[in-house]
């Protein structure tokens, strides 16, 4: 089965392993990657079977924005494999936000990542709202969801705003929400929310991961790894392990998300 890694992080050789080991530090966990560099994504993924990967980094700062966004671009036209989604920073204007999605739209780029918790902003703050207004229609939002340590990700926070902004796509990372994964039944019948499986199954049974599956619905997920977390083959090996037919894993490891960013 062809297989896409949808939710991935690189980072630029020179501060590779300083991201990375700011990332271990953020949740307590042992980083399974040393650098994660794109070159590492590749090779960890080829290992597993993957062949397409959803690429990313995070703003921390406004003036971080099209820096970033500029590196994502030089590395998916060295990597054709790779599928671009852009940062964005909550200090940036309204004007300014709308500009940048409409040079990722222009440049090949398939969606947005946005980390609460990370960029210190509430999923239903009126400075978030401007990335919804201005992403509509246009680019999906791929959101950090959950985390019992922060109010940022709490998952009804995105349900008040995908019911509020109907014309925008979130896809809600971890099940849709990391340690919150009780929550996840407040998103049944969102038709805008989508969800992926990364960090999340080193600590939920198959057994609960195919209940939440089951519970929103196999079209609505996509097989994840959030690069440099963990290793794919590990997370690839859990995943296995969930009770799904084979239409239900074909659908998840790539079907969906071919779909969605009409790849």
């Amino acid at each position: 089965m062809e297989i896409i890694d949808a939710h991935a992080h690189i980072y630029p050789e020179k501060i590779a392993q300083k991201a990375t080991d700011t990332i271990g530090v953020f949740y307590d966990i042992k980083m399974e990657m040393p650098a994660g560099t794109a070159n590492r994504l590749i090779e960890d993924g080829s290992r597993a079977g993957i062949s397409r990967y959803v690429v990313h980094s995070v703003a921390t700062t406004a003036h971080q924005v099209r820096s970033i966004n500029q590196f994502i671009k030089r590395e998916m036209e060295t990597h054709p494999e790779f599928i671009g989604f852009i940062t964005l920073h909550q200090d940036l204007t309204e004007q300014e936000i709308q500009e940048e999605v409409d040079w990722a739209v222009e440049n090949g780029f398939k969606g947005i990542k946005l980390h609460p918790d990370f960029q210190k902003f509430n999923i239903d703050d009126d400075c978030a709202q401007k990335f919804y207004k201005s992403a509509s229609d246009k680019l999906p939002i791929l959101l950090h969801m959950g985390d019992d340590r922060y109010e940022y990700s709490k998952p009804e926070k995105l349900i008040k705003m995908a019911k509020k902004y109907k014309n925008t796509t979130f896809i809600a990372a971890h099940f849709g929400g990391y340690r919150c994964w009780d929550d996840s039944k407040l998103y049944k019948g969102l038709n805008n929310v989508y969800f992926d499986t990364c960090s999340s199954l080193p600590f939920i049974t198959p057994t609960k991961a195919k209940e939440i599956i089951d519970m929103l619905g196999a079209e609505k997920f996509f097989f994840a790894t959030d690069f440099p977390m963990w290793d794919a083959v590990g997370e690839l090996e859990r995943f296995n392990k969930i009770p799904l037919t084979e239409e239900e894993r074909q659908m998840i490891f790539s079907g969906n998300i071919k779909r969605l960013l009409k790849l």
